[in-house]
């Protein structure tokens, strides 16, 4: 029997960790999953194991050379200065003790949920461990070693012969799958991220829209800095909407980075929690009107680990579950078995308070020039029509 959604999930994922200090913390995904377990939103039947990527996997996007590099980095056969020339052993990238295996896992976490979904197991699938989209072909950047969702579109094509949309709501641009595609026409990317003037990667802008075959089919929505919930949401639904419509996709694949709440301490986005209940849901709508409901969601970025990511990705699940978002306090199990480990106060409720922040002086012209951006960003297809 078909299931409506499955969760991927193996406490291997949370090998791939740089240090106690870093940033990119997998913790976030055993708050997130404890905090479904406790709403009892997610049951055993709902959970699969995630397989390991092989290389020749591996290597329908990356290169043998780097392949081999993080192999021998994890074994520390390399240092860091020989890393550095590939993404590793820097700040961001650092090596860690066996971060192959530790990477290939989370691959593997990505090829699950689309071999769920793709071979009708699941109409669903949600991978909180990927959605590392800033690895390229031979080099790691910005927290990510091999790059999950360029893999595993990369595998959607040869295995099943699909035209995959990407949509990236990240704070930061989906820079690897970006380039990775940027030239093929089977391929949709679809970006929405804080604008690179003050924020890594530095890409995404409008102007990047494909090269040959591929010219019209990559999509950048670069919203300005303290952008807040309702500028943000009229601009992704908006595309959403018209680039699905224009694209036509077979399936559909989500990275759901969920730094760009107020919170975050990387980012310089205004978003609450109204836009962590939206994002998924209108994904959903969208992937059952052209995709038969084919959708694979996931995670990405997110820095505050507990006060945003576990209510933002738990809204996936709700959103794949189709269960109407929660309100109220969150449930005081949850509460009572994280907050002493937690260096901040929780926010004790599904929703955020209102008003969470002082008020943006600039808030209308920020969204006026949203807007003029969402045009320029558009007008190829509106062109057309």
């Amino acid at each position: 029997m078909k299931k409506d959604a499955v969760f991927i999930f193996s406490e291997e994922q949370l090998g791939y960790s740089f240090s106690d200090t870093h940033p990119f913390n997998q913790k976030r995904i055993v708050l997130t999953l404890d905090l479904l377990k406790k709403t009892d939103a997610i049951s055993d039947e709902d959970m699969i194991v995630p397989r390991i990527a092989t290389d020749e996997e591996l290597l329908l996007v990356h290169d043998p050379k780097f392949i081999d590099i993080v192999k021998r980095a994890g074994q520390g056969l390399i240092s860091d200065d020989v890393g550095s020339v590939y993404g590793i052993g820097t700040e961001d990238t650092p090596i860690f003790p066996n971060m192959h295996e530790a990477s290939a896992m989370l691959v593997g976490g990505t090829l699950t949920a689309v071999d769920e979904v793709m071979e009708g197991r699941a109409k669903y699938a949600l991978n909180l461990g990927g959605g590392l989209h800033h690895g390229f072909q031979g080099k790691a950047s910005g927290f990510c070693v091999y790059n999950d969702s360029s893999v595993a579109i990369k595998y959607i094509q040869k295995k099943y012969g699909a035209r995959v949309l990407y949509i990236d709501t990240d704070a930061h641009h989906g820079d690897g799958v970006q380039w990775t595609f940027y030239d093929d026409p089977d391929v949709c990317t679809l970006s929405i991220h804080e604008t690179g003037r003050y924020l890594f990667p530095g890409t995404g802008a409008v102007t990047e829209r494909g090269n040959g075959e591929g010219y019209g089919t990559s999509f950048n929505f670069p919203i300005d800095a303290f952008t807040e919930d309702e500028s943000f949401l009229e601009i992704y639904k908006t595309a959403i909407e018209e680039v699905a419509a224009f694209f036509k996709p077979d399936v559909i694949l989500t990275q759901n980075g969920a730094d760009a709440h107020f919170f975050d301490p990387l980012t310089h986005l205004y978003g609450t929690m109204k836009i962590y209940e939206q994002i998924p849901r209108i994904a959903r709508e969208i992937a059952d009107r052209y995709c038969k409901g084919r959708w694979i969601a996931v995670g990405g970025g997110g820095y505050d680990i507990w006060r945003v990511v576990p209510r933002a990705w738990a809204h996936v699940w709700f959103a794949m579950k189709q269960l109407p978002a929660p309100t109220g306090r969150l449930p005081e199990q949850w509460l009572d078995a994280w907050q002493a480990e937690s260096p901040v106060p929780f926010i004790e409720t599904w929703q955020d308070p209102d008003p969470l922040y002082e008020p943006i002086p600039r808030k209308v012209e920020i969204s006026e020039k949203n807007v003029q951006m969402l045009e320029r960003a558009l007008h190829m297809i509106r062109s057309q029509q």
